[in-house]
């Protein structure tokens, strides 16, 4: 660090608060010291850093790679969420951990600062052990009573009254919500998929609407399969909320395989997917974008602020996916004549 300070003839606190971004520094001071970093071969001491000051700058993102198919959402998540920890001086990691005894090892042994927790249920038992452990975390998404922690997570409850409403101003009265389940066992009670089904239940009621729900399997096939069973079980159903966009495909194919025309027939409105995906579809799907860049985003925040005894900081927000007009929502056909 001397070498570095002599080299670009600054102070070595100088150094060490650009190394560790502790304090500001001016760009370019910083583009001197960086220089003189690459030109003496200097490189930063993980391990060194961790002893000397008993952090290891290390957040684990926490997601059940094993039990949950990655989601055309996720890799936004992650690359938020990886960028903002860069940013705050931390590096995270993805901890695919698929059991309580790979949990206690990772928050046990130090290797980590804190813990972000993704895919959470209703009833998460990795709250209860995180909370034992003593370990800094927080959660992108709820459980049933999340007032006591850090949390950000999408508006379901918003979300979906949105999707409802954007239908009914079309003049849709029967509609229909498909879903992806929830998941495997080990994610029974996963959280997105209980407040949306809640969500539903009570809006289409508030409003008057004819409802029927169905869910499938998270693939094109399923969704072929749940194209057939939505017309044979629901045959006046003029309109669609979605929300598994791995079936969605399929359920377009099954769909027009019975005759049925999108959106002249049925509209579909797919939610908190993404705009790619719904671009993958024929014709390309209205959404309601999933907020992922700002969840990945504040997630971070809100952890690295427990490690930094910030005091004031919104322990929970919630973010509303954002509407994107495609071609798969228009008025029933009845009303267009």
């Amino acid at each position: 660090m001397r070498d570095v300070a002599r080299l670009a003839n600054v102070s070595i606190a100088t150094v060490s608060f650009t190394i560790n971004n502790s304090k500001p520094v001016s760009p370019a001071t910083r583009a001197r010291v960086e220089a003189a970093m690459q030109e003496l071969g200097f490189r930063r001491n993980a391990v060194g850093r961790a002893l000397a000051s008993k952090r290891t700058h290390i957040l684990a993102l926490l997601y059940p790679a094993l039990q949950h198919r990655f989601r055309g959402t996720v890799v936004d998540f992650f690359t938020s969420a990886a960028t903002t920890a860069s940013e705050r001086g931390y590096n995270l990691v993805l901890w695919p951990a698929a059991n309580d005894a790979e949990l206690d090892e990772l928050t046990s042994t130090g290797l980590v600062d804190g813990v972000l927790l993704m895919e959470v249920q209703v009833e998460d038992p990795r709250v209860a052990r995180l909370q034992k452990s003593g370990t800094p975390f927080a959660l992108i998404g709820r459980t049933a009573e999340p007032s006591a922690l850090d949390f950000v997570d999408i508006d379901f409850e918003g979300t979906v009254t949105a999707a409802i409403d954007h239908l009914v101003g079309l003049g849709h009265a029967s509609v229909g919500l498909l879903d992806g389940g929830v998941g495997s066992g080990a994610l029974r009670g996963y959280g997105p998929v209980v407040r949306t089904r809640a969500a539903f239940e009570r809006v289409t009621a508030e409003r008057g609407l004819t409802a029927f729900h169905a869910t499938c399997d998270e693939n094109p096939r399923a969704g072929r399969e749940a194209a057939a069973h939505l017309l044979e079980e629901a045959p006046g159903m003029t309109a669609l909320v979605l929300m598994n966009e791995h079936a969605a495909p399929g359920l377009v194919t099954g769909f027009r395989a019975g005759g049925v025309s999108i959106p002249e027939d049925m509209s579909i409105l797919s939610i908190a997917s993404s705009k790619e995906m719904a671009a993958m579809n024929d014709p390309e799907l209205t959404v309601m974008s999933a907020p992922s860049i700002e969840l990945g985003r504040r997630g971070v925040e809100l952890l690295i602020d427990q490690l930094t005894g910030a005091k004031e900081h919104d322990r929970h927000a919630l973010v509303m996916c954002a509407f994107e007009p495609g071609g798969s929502t228009a008025p029933p056909r009845a009303a267009a004549h």
